[in-house]
């Protein structure tokens, strides 16, 4: 599983021109589901995320966690997350996994958020979707649950 963390101000999304999901001050999670995703590594991301010390205290360091400050979330499908370039200029989104899965797992990794008292947006699955945000910093963070970075 993989995710590009982003600390915001705001953010929303909108489907066909309607806002689905809205956030004040928390995190915009792009959410990626790879083909050998299981529930080690759900667990991992949502604990990982909601624990991220990237708001800052009172002496301005980042020590504080979204669940700190009582901050939201907007987490947003991404399997292009999963896009391997390393050969030629298309990419491939074989390690990406199948919609069905996918779809499980991201509704899975929101309610696992939502059951930590954390106020959880999302997209609409597999919809185009446009997403505005104000980053804050910025602060943008990879996260990859094999920790391959």
């Amino acid at each position: 599983m993989r995710a590009v963390v982003q600390r915001v101000l705001n953010a929303n999304v909108k489907v066909d021109g309607e806002v689905v999901g809205e956030i004040g001050k928390g995190l915009l999670v792009f959410l990626g589901i790879g083909v050998d995703d299981d529930s080690k590594d759900l667990d991992y991301m949502v604990e990982k995320i909601s624990g991220l010390r990237i708001f800052e205290d009172e002496d301005y360091k980042m020590n504080l966690s979204l669940l700190d400050i009582n901050g939201e979330m907007l987490v947003i499908s991404q399997f292009t997350l999963y896009g391997d370039v390393r050969r030629g200029k298309r990419p491939s989104f074989t390690d990406s996994a199948q919609p069905e899965l996918a779809e499980n797992m991201y509704n899975q990794f929101i309610m696992k958020c939502e059951n930590k008292g954390i106020r959880t947006e999302k997209g609409i699955f597999g919809a185009d979707m446009k997403v505005e945000l104000i980053n804050d910093g910025p602060v943008t963070i990879l996260i990859d649950s094999k920790k391959i970075f």
